[in-house]
């Protein structure tokens, strides 16, 4: 990496051959200016051959190959963008455009966004962008099935996808696999993953037997023959599910958890046979289940080693966690030993989920001090966080800047780095200005190249460890882990991961960590040391960094390298093995061999798995490892073998020495993930059948949102699934439409829009002002409308005649909620109530229990001209009609609508329309305080006193 161009090299040494001393200056300038392009805008590659120099000075590129870094286009993208729309094929098209009246596209101001190919050099097909429409909806990882003609479609997930993405994931795949005509020999359809790290399988596999379910009948045409291995979170519940379905299809179907090597079904699948993991595992006693519950919980599904005992959670301290105090320095360790049991850290980034993994970690191996010293979010002020110990509680410091934090932990060497890849160079920068951080962990995936390359450069100065970038991070068991390297607990106790080994591996996958983790543990002693590197193409330490390490630490005895195709870094470890560099037995495999057999370029998932010539593909590297003197296995499916072969001969030559199985850690589990697991059960704090926003779209009453747009069911029937939890029919949703557009407002003079412009003036904000309007809404004022059905429908139901209905409500001295008006009277009739009635009579099924007040309103009128039939009580009366002669309700139901004060809920929906909008009209008249004027109010201070005396002086009683 140039710390600056080196112009004076150029000049003089890389152009020395050209003679002429003009065309030398020419040719260098030419060259200092294309570096700076270079660098600017981010390219990865850039050749041009031949490059010719004319004698009048003029330089021309007859040819030229470039390529742009995608993961700089948060940097750079304007660049390439602005460069583009100068471009005269750009200009052209812009110019030609329609101009849509005069308007100018953004494209033409600052040029159209660059366009990187889809993978395996094709166009997406209308599969591929569909499933990439999903992955842009969700934090997970949707990649998309890829017809690649040679090989097979293929498709991946990861990142804890929901049971919904899976199942549409799953559609789209068996869409495509059942497509044509059926194959004589059937087909293949492999569901293999790696032990996953978070993802709940047994939700995931929820959603792949729901689309198997649906594709039953197509799978059994094509005669596909299914086989699945996959393990982590909840594996075993996973697998049950396709097992339980696999008994009901009547279609071959094979399932495997993590006895099983991960990609031991292929050959499977194909041939008909397959290598066991299980062939190599070491005594069966030594391998012990995770029990979250402890010994007394009885969940365990293996028997523990006879004299071995098992540490129980149940009665587990409880209260704060106490630790020694910190030490002033971080420990000494060898330069080979950057983690060890006293390792302390700074997690960069709110990450309370891997603060927490960390210290459960920590907990399980018996450390005596958290790993976790402090968390750094520049977006927060200085707090505290609250994780847990054990049962116990602990508080994790958080400060906002790395100044800080470094000022109030001396003791801490370590960071796990979890900024963006936006902000991850600057914020590591900003660390390797502390000398007391030695060993930096950077998470993020998607740094730009150049950056990564930068930031390499920057420590190797400084002598510090980058583990990343795109990394998991690394584990030392018994001593440390990176962040959520190791997944779960489940998946650390069942790799032995709290208690050390004696094999160390290093590995540029860090999904592929959790199965190395499990094959070392299955057929060896264990890990001692765990790294993954990162999957870019600059990691900041590299595979020889790490061996060399292993070569020099006393307690590993075995090495392993998971290489994969791309790059050359093999070969330095090829090199290392022939000079004697490094002695110690090393078992190695490069991932990827399969490339050969596509015939266009493959990019595999890690932005470095690109073969750029044939001494990079994983074949080639294979084959050097294995000629230097590498361990190295036919096949991946052979590692197992190739590894237990080898422990067992250091065993018997006494370089390694087993020793007894330590007790199995107990550590409890959150109770989110066990209530995930269906290990408890508690009731609800609250029950919602009219909405769920849990899944991957919003349902009102069951109804997508998408749907409610498709549709058009418009606010009323929105209304009818929100209030109603149904579709009511669409005269019913365009009434409640009507409703709502006429109780929206009734003028500024009424009590609820009074008390609403009063609030506002007062300078009380939105809300405040709105709900001083509807605190007057009540029988009085717009809150009539569910009184006004009850009393009317219950006279209709009892047979009274309109004269007994209003006779018998006189001599109980009640009101007939509904009946009368301020203003509006027989003869100037409300017209709001005329709309609603002729709307009723011309789309109701039914209007019984209107006619029946009309009725009543007859008789009122007749007293007095303004008892007229007002538009609480038309509302009201309408929707008794409307709910029981509409069809979609049963009676006990329309009933029950009328009880729980669904009707007044529509004046105050209504209403607070008008209200908001004389909130607004206030502000924007930025009227003042309220203050009522004296010649409005009656003063009659002092009369009540008067009276009191007058009383007494006639004798009154005191």
């Amino acid at each position: 990496m140039l710390e600056s161009y080196p112009a004076a090299q150029v000049y003089d040494s890389l152009l020395a051959k050209i003679a002429n001393a003009k065309t030398r200056g020419i040719v260098a300038e030419f060259i200092a200016r294309l570096y700076a392009v270079f660098a600017d805008c981010q390219f990865t590659y850039l050749e041009i051959n031949p490059l010719v120099v004319t004698e009048a000075g003029a330089i021309h590129a007859l040819d030229l190959a470039a390529k742009l870094d995608q993961t700089a286009e948060f940097e750079a993208g304007s660049k390439w963008s602005k460069a583009l729309g100068q471009a005269n094929e750009f200009r052209t098209h812009a110019t030609a455009s329609p101009t849509n009246g005069g308007a100018v596209s953004v494209d033409a101001i600052t040029g159209p966004p660059m366009e990187f190919p889809a993978p395996f050099g094709r166009q997406m097909t209308k599969e591929e962008a569909y499933i990439a429409e999903l992955d842009a909806k969700t934090g997970a990882s949707l990649n998309s099935p890829c017809s690649t003609r040679t090989l097979a479609n293929y498709g991946e997930y990861s990142g804890a996808p929901s049971e919904n993405q899976t199942y549409e994931y799953a559609k789209t795949i068996l869409d495509l696999m059942t497509r044509g005509l059926p194959r004589p020999d059937g087909k293949v359809l492999i569901v293999g993953g790696g032990i996953a790290n978070f993802t709940n399988v047994a939700s995931t596999f929820k959603g792949i037997t729901r689309a198997l379910k649906e594709f039953t009948k197509l799978l059994q045409q094509h005669n596909v023959r299914i086989f699945v291995r996959r393990a982590g979170p909840n594996w075993q519940e996973g697998l049950k599910l396709v097992r339980q379905l696999a008994a009901t299809l009547n279609i071959e179907m094979q399932v495997f958890g993590p006895e099983t090597h991960i990609t031991a079904i292929v050959p499977l699948a194909l041939t008909g046979s397959m290598p066991s993991l299980g062939v190599f595992e070491l005594d069966s006693a030594d391998k012990k289940s995770y029990d979250p519950l402890g010994a007394a919980g009885q969940s365990s599904t293996q028997p523990a080693k006879k004299g071995a005992s098992v540490k129980p959670v149940l009665n587990a301290p409880r209260g704060p966690a106490q630790f020694p105090g910190s030490p002033t320095t971080a420990t000494h360790h060898a330069n080979y030993e950057p983690f060890t049991a006293a390792t302390r850290a700074f997690v960069f980034g709110m990450q309370p989920r891997a603060v927490q993994g960390m210290l459960d970690f920590d907990f399980m191996c018996g450390r005596a001090m958290p790993s976790v010293a402090a968390m750094i979010y520049p977006f927060g002020g200085n707090h505290v966080h609250k994780a847990y110990w054990g049962t116990q509680e602990t508080l994790i410091p958080v400060y906002q800047t790395v100044e800080q934090a470094v000022a109030k932990h001396a003791d801490v060497d370590t960071v796990v780095n979890f900024a963006s890849c936006r902000s991850v160079y600057s914020s590591t920068l900003d660390l390797l200005k502390h000398t007391q951080l030695r060993t930096i962990a950077i998470i993020a995936e998607g740094v730009p190249e150049r950056r990564a390359r930068q930031l390499l450069h920057a420590a190797k100065r400084k002598g510090v460890l980058i583990i990343g970038p795109a990394t998991v991070g690394g584990i030392k068991p018994g001593c440390f882990k990176i962040g959520n390297t190791g997944g779960m607990m489940d998946n650390i106790v069942s790799s032995k991961l709290y208690r050390s080994g004696s094999v160390a591996y290093v590995s540029k996958s860090g999904g592929m960590s959790n199965e190395l983790n499990n094959i070392i543990s299955r057929t060896t002693d264990g890990v001692y040391e765990g790294v993954a590197i990162g999957g870019d193409r600059y990691p900041g330490s590299t595979f020889i960094d790490h061996l060399r390490r292993f070569q020099a630490d006393p307690n590993v005895k075995m090495m392993v390298l998971l290489g994969e195709v791309g790059g050359v870094e093999e070969y330095a470890i090829a090199q290392a093995v022939k000079r004697g560099e490094l002695t110690k037995p090393v078992v190695a495999w490069c991932i990827g061999t399969c490339a050969s057999m596509f015939t266009t370029e493959v990019q595999f998932g890690h932005a470095g798995a690109l073969a750029n010539s044939d001494s990079e593909t994983a074949v080639a590297k294979n084959r050097a490892l294995a000629e230097a003197g590498v361990h190295v296995p036919k096949t991946f499916e052979e590692m197992p073998a190739v590894l237990h072969k080898l422990y067992t001969e250091l065993v018997a030559a006494g370089t390694i020495v087993p020793r007894a199985e330590p007790e199995v850690p107990k550590i409890p589990l959150d109770y989110s993930w066990a209530q995930e697991l269906g290990l408890i059960r508690k009731p609800a704090s609250f029950v919602s059948t009219i909405c769920d926003d849990r899944g991957q779209e919003l349902l009102y009453a069951g109804m997508p949102i998408s749907d409610v747009f498709k549709q058009n069911i418009g606010i009323g029937g929105v209304v009818s699934l929100l209030w109603f939890k149904r579709r009511l029919p669409d005269y019913a949703c365009k009434f409640i439409e009507m409703v709502l557009m006429l109780t929206a407002d009734h003028g500024p003079a009424v009590s609820g829009a009074h008390n609403t412009i009063v609030t506002a003036r007062a300078g009380k904000d939105l809300v405040s002002s709105i709900c001083a309007g509807l605190l007057t809404i009540g029988e009085r004022f717009g809150g009539a409308l569910d009184g006004a059905a009850e009393q009317f429908s219950t006279a209709y139901d009892r047979n009274l005649t309109p004269r007994e209905f209003v006779d018998s409500m006189r001599k109980q001295n009640k009101l007939i909620l509904g009946i009368g008006h301020k203003i509006k009277s027989r003869t100037n009739p409300d017209l709001r109530v005329e709309i609603i009635k002729e709307y009723a009579r011309k789309n109701f099924p039914a209007t019984p229990i209107l006619d029946y007040a009309t009725a009543v309103e007859t008789i009122t009128t007749s007293k007095k001209d303004n008892l007229i039939l007002n538009v609480d009580g038309a509302i009201g009366v309408l929707f008794v009609d409307l709910l029981r002669y509409s069809g979609a309700f049963t009676r006990d139901e329309a009933d029950e609508v009328l009880k729980i004060g669904t009707l007044n809920g529509l004046f105050v929906l209504g209403r607070s329309i008008g209200f908001i909008g004389h909130f607004l009209d206030q502000k924007r008249l930025k009227q003042g305080l309220y203050r009522h004027p004296w010649d409005d109010i009656s003063y009659l201070v002092g009369q009540d006193e008067s009276a009191r005396i007058l009383a007494t002086a006639n004798g009154g009683g005191q």
